[in-house]
């Protein structure tokens, strides 16, 4: 570079002054807001229901009802021996619910080898008194149960507690692993003691940000967001603009002899990939604005900051720290001015020429490998009960399960209607001649507003296809005798919840695909590359979702995906596996400026494979690597979108990355830009 140039560069961000600066006000601005927005109390969480839900209209009537204070658990009693339960056993019953001051009669099943007793309890929204309440009534049933007798407290407070308990520690040891895999791969990557932690202290105040970010968004709208999931999108995709940035800045500094010339050049050169990338996914996260459930909403709010937060600190306090310190930090492998170094094509550069020497055979074994995936979802199940959303052990699961083998199957999810008084009896006799209906039983009223509520037993097992139609049914009667009439309960929420999702994944999923579209082809200025990426990108996708299935019933060992794993699983695989697409396509484009014939594009095509394979590899590893880490999470939706994300991604790295998209640039040539026309050295192809 002319000494122009060199004068130019020391007044950039990478310049002797300028480098602490910006590293001193990134550090401020960063690591002060985190300081503000951490002293925020924690957002209150609301039903993860649209306002238009009846399940959710229904909650909210219940909440005005004499005796909403007061929510019930239930603790259930059989014989350690499985056998019938003994007046002497009743009587054991009886003490331990005198001393929880319970109701003083129990429901004994049919045959007679269970009872169910109502025990009164605060109702809280505080999961820290829920927690404590329920762990005070187990201590207690510890102390008066007779030996003779299990007796396990569950229902829908003790499932809460039982739940917040189960994630005691999982945010840091998310946070651990995630960090001690990036650490791993980063030395692993970079061959040095030392450089591996510079990304790592970036990022890792990046995600500090995103964190009380995402609690002081969900105070502002309500929506919440996955702590989890932003830490592991801050961390995956902070990670992949460092290497790229930083596998850039040590091709440079092999041409250049001033090490911020270098970093200077390859931050230039590796912005507009960059920053495509991020605002892909960004956009990609945004269009869950758009979705019907709150927490769907937030979690798209939550981590399209935390990912801007990841760009920013990339872009801003990476290239100053990096100009900082300068080339030793690269030891013991430090790069020196070696222009026949940069030359030696690698495995690489042997890969690509390998895949374009045979574009079609290279094409269909890659398009093969997708099919071969892709049949997964031919068994494709959706929608998990309540017991089945957690990996862990719980009492409050176990005691669902001891119910439901010893009275009806609804016993466990009892649905509520609400309804105007006058039109009680009407109801009470309409519903109970609906198939599937138990009994129906009025629970309480509200005589200042006019409404009652009812309680519906059904004998379908709740989370079946049968329970979720039986709550349709009830809508539909309910609604014949009174218009006023809403339905809910667990298992109806869980029917809004369902209903909601997949008229979230119609209207979401279009609308990814065309933010990809639209910034893939603002890349590459061209009508045919775009079309065929997002082509392959989806069938990638589809692939990932069916390989992931068998995965996920393999190690989670679950009858369905989680009802948010599809929408979630094809934004991120989209999104982040377009990443790749544009670190690829970005250097095949400034490669084919520098060429001319009809080969032009097959010889862009095995360059920017070899200068970008390591990288793209490195990059895929290391965010397949963290989505993993959500393994470490009980919730089974975590898990699964884990496990198939993870998968995905390395299905993008190595194989439509590396196999497919060459081939089909390969095979298509220089038409693949049209109707962009060629510049430059290719103008004469």
């Amino acid at each position: 570079m002319s000494k122009q140039g060199e004068a130019l560069t020391s007044r950039t961000m990478v310049g002797k002054v300028g480098a602490w600066l910006v590293l001193v006000a990134y550090l401020v601005v960063f690591v002060g807001l985190s300081g503000v927005l951490g002293s925020l109390s924690t957002a209150s969480r609301d039903a993860n229901l649209p306002t238009e839900a009846q399940s959710r209209i229904a909650a909210e009537q219940l909440a005005s009802f004499p005796g909403s204070d007061r929510s019930v658990v239930l603790l259930v009693t059989t014989r350690t021996d499985g056998g019938a339960l003994t007046q002497a056993d009743l009587g054991g019953v009886a003490t331990v619910a005198g001393a929880l001051k319970a109701v003083p009669r129990p429901t004994i099943s049919e045959d007679g080898k269970a009872a169910i007793t109502l025990v009164p309890v605060p109702a809280t929204e505080d999961d820290a008194a829920n927690k404590q309440q329920v762990k005070e009534l187990r201590a207690a049933v510890a102390e008066q149960r007779p030996n003779e007798l299990t007796m396990q407290i569950t229902g829908g407070p003790a499932f809460g507690a039982d739940i917040a308990a189960s994630f005691e520690g999982a945010d840091f040891t998310l946070l651990a692993v995630t960090v001690g895999i990036v650490a791993v791969l980063l030395l692993i990557t970079y061959r040095s003691p030392v450089l591996w932690l510079i990304p790592l202290v970036v990022v890792g105040i990046a995600d500090r940000l995103a964190q009380t970010l995402t609690n002081a968004l969900a105070i502002v709208s309500g929506w919440h967001g996955e702590p989890g999931i932003v830490s592991v999108l801050v961390f995956g995709a902070g990670t992949n603009y460092a290497l790229l940035l930083i596998s850039r800045y040590r091709e440079e500094l092999h041409r250049h002899s001033d090490h911020r010339v270098a970093l200077w050049t390859a931050w230039r050169a590796s912005l507009g990939a960059i920053l495509a990338s991020n605002l892909t996914v960004v956009g990609g996260l945004m269009t869950l604005l758009f979705a019907a459930l709150p927490n769907t909403r937030g979690l798209g709010l939550a981590s399209a900051a935390g990912l801007l937060c990841a760009l920013i600190a990339v872009l801003v306090g990476l290239p100053a720290l990096l100009a900082i310190v300068g080339r030793r930090i690269f030891w013991p492998f430090v790069p020196r001015v070696d222009s026949d170094q940069v030359q030696k094509p690698g495995v690489w550069g042997a890969i690509a020429r390998g895949v374009t020497a045979r574009p079609v055979v290279s094409l269909v074994a890659g398009l093969a490998v997708l099919g071969v995936f892709a049949t997964g979802l031919l068994g494709v199940r959706v929608g998990l009960d309540q017991a089945d959303q957690f990996r862990v052990a719980s009492e409050s699961a176990t005691g669902l399960e001891t119910v439901a083998s010893h009275f009806p199957a609804g016993e466990t999810s009892p649905l509520t209607v609400v309804a105007a008084s006058d039109r009680q009896a009407a109801l009470l006799k309409g519903l109970a001649a609906e198939p599937g209906v138990v009994r129906v039983l009025p629970t309480g009223a509200d005589e200042a507003r006019g409404r009652v509520s009812l309680q519906v037993t059904g004998s379908p097992v709740p989370g079946t296809a049968e329970s979720l139609q039986l709550v349709r049914d009830l809508r539909t009667t309910a609604a014949a005798i009174d218009p006023t009439a809403v339905v809910g309960g667990q298992t109806a929420q869980d029917l809004d919840q369902r209903e909601a999702q997949s008229r979230d994944l119609k209207v979401i999923a279009p609308l990814i695909l065309l933010v990809c579209f639209v910034v893939v082809t603002a890349l590459t200025r061209s009508a045919i590359a775009p079309l065929l990426l997002l082509t392959v990108n989806a069938a990638s996708a589809a692939a990932a979702l069916g390989a992931g299935w068998w995965l996920s019933r393999t190690f989670i060992d679950k009858p369905a995906y989680a009802i948010e794993v599809p929408l979630f699983a094809f934004l991120f695989l989209v999104a982040l596996g377009i990443d790749y697409t544009i670190f690829l396509v970005e250097r095949i484009r400034s490669e084919y400026a520098l060429r001319s014939g009809k080969d032009a594009t097959r010889l862009a095509t095995v360059e920017a494979v070899r200068h970008t394979g390591a990288v793209i590899t490195s990059a895929g590893i290391v965010l397949a690597a963290v989505f993993a880490a959500l393994g470490v999470l009980p919730l089974v939706v975590m898990g699964q979108l884990g496990i198939i994300v993870c998968l995905g991604v390395l299905v993008d790295t190595l194989v439509v990355r590396t196999v497919i998209v060459p081939a089909l640039f390969t095979l298509i040539g220089h038409r693949i830009w049209w109707p962009r026309r060629r510049t430059g050295a290719g103008a004469q192809g």
